[in-house]
């Protein structure tokens, strides 16, 4: 038997509804009291606010080659969704599963860390285990480069390998695409709808920007841009919300649109931009004949989250094989802050408990097996790390 019923770790990190964006100081200050009752030492790193906080905390000794297990507190929203339990009470219906928003999204490993603690702390370790807890990772990953930075330049030895624990259903992940949003808006010349030759109406060009953006994405797969461990294949250019016009009658005077890159390895967000950019920059041109103020602007909505490629001959590919004890590498379409700490220069890999089908979902759960395959991971990391 472990030291830690790993549902019981669960069912309190479950109950703290923190939501990406918003203060994470409540469940912060259960993983602070649970390190202090088993004598771990930890350094915050807030915001500037000191609203919000990452954390990380070494177990074992102050060697190279150390393993970081890195988690982020925050969840998303369950609002207008139709749970038919209480989202952030963990609860068993006897089916196998567990229930609660962030069971599966991904406070099912998080936990898993945790009740694997008091066993870290009596093993004795050759080198040493990392937790490294961040904030804001559903609204863009945001908290992650300045954790893995902080971690690198505080202590003295050199972590080697970042596990991160996104649900994969403990299957290994060494690829991940990067992500990056964008907001573009144009500005055109209202008028009476008649008169839509003489105006510039910033809906139709928005819309000829937004086909412009889709072919793009159609081209790059002509171009046999594409990776066949991803779902879909291919970069994707995806316009997720569009704003414009006053009334069917009237020209519009503004529109803009949300639009999300998804790059596979080989490709970059600032590539795409830039090529768009040529060809706003064209349509202004054009248009300005006819409207001397008609402007399009593009902001980057958040920074980029890098994606991830860990290559076969990394040695974190034999460790997370042996301690998967699976042999297949996968990859995943979704973002996540593997690529953060990879190019914080951790070797680094996605493994997790659950399925990502379950994430931001209502009745999102999280197999009862997946739970203890995850802290039986933990406890072969640790008697690896105690050769």
């Amino acid at each position: 038997m472990y030291s830690t019923d790993v549902r019981d770790v669960l069912s309190q990190l479950v109950s703290f509804p923190v939501l990406g964006g918003e203060s994470n100081l409540s469940i912060m200050e259960y993983i602070k009291a649970y390190l202090d009752e088993h004598g771990v030492a930890y350094t915050l790193v807030p915001n500037e606010e000191g609203t919000k906080t990452s954390l990380h905390c070494r177990i074992g000794p102050a060697v190279d080659g150390g393993v970081i297990l890195s988690g982020h507190t925050d969840v998303v929203p369950v609002k207008g969704q139709p749970w038919t339990t209480d989202p952030f009470v963990l609860t068993d219906i006897g089916d196998e599963k567990l229930y609660s928003r962030g069971s599966c999204d991904m406070k099912g490993f998080n936990a898993c860390c945790l009740a694997a603690l008091p066993d870290m702390v009596k093993a004795d370790l050759k080198k040493p285990i990392y937790f490294a807890f961040s904030y804001d990772e559903e609204i863009g990953c945001l908290a992650a480069p300045e954790l893995a930075a902080n971690i690198n330049s505080h202590y003295t030895e050199k972590p080697q390998f970042a596990i991160i624990g996104e649900p994969t259903m403990m299957e290994p992940v060494v690829g991940q695409k990067g992500i990056c949003i964008f907001q573009t808006s144009v500005s055109g010349s209202e008028g009476h709808s008649s008169r839509i030759k003489q105006e510039v109406s910033a809906i139709h060009e928005s819309m000829r920007l937004i086909l412009w953006l889709e072919n793009k994405m159609n081209a790059l797969i002509g171009e046999g841009k594409t990776d066949d461990r991803f779902t879909p294949n291919h970069t994707s250019i995806h316009i997720g919300k569009i704003d414009g016009g006053i009334a069917p009658n009237v020209i519009a005077q503004e529109c803009s649109f949300c639009w999300d890159v998804r790059t596979i390895p080989g490709d970059t967000p600032e590539g795409i931009y830039e090529e768009f950019k040529a060809f706003c920059d064209q349509r202004e041109q054009e248009m300005r004949k006819v409207f001397p103020g008609f402007k399009i602007t593009t902001e980057i909505d958040h920074p980029a989250v890098p994606g991830l490629d860990t290559s076969e001959d990394q040695e974190i590919v034999s460790l997370i094989r042996e301690l998967s004890q699976k042999d297949q590498m996968s990859a995943v379409s979704y973002a996540a802050e593997a690529g953060q700490f990879a190019e914080a220069g951790f070797e680094a890999v996605i493994c997790g408990p659950g399925d990502i089908a379950q994430a931001h979902r209502a009745n999102e759960f999280v197999h009862k097996e997946q739970l203890t395959l995850g802290v039986e991971f933990m406890h072969r990391l640790i008697a690896k790390l105690s050769e």
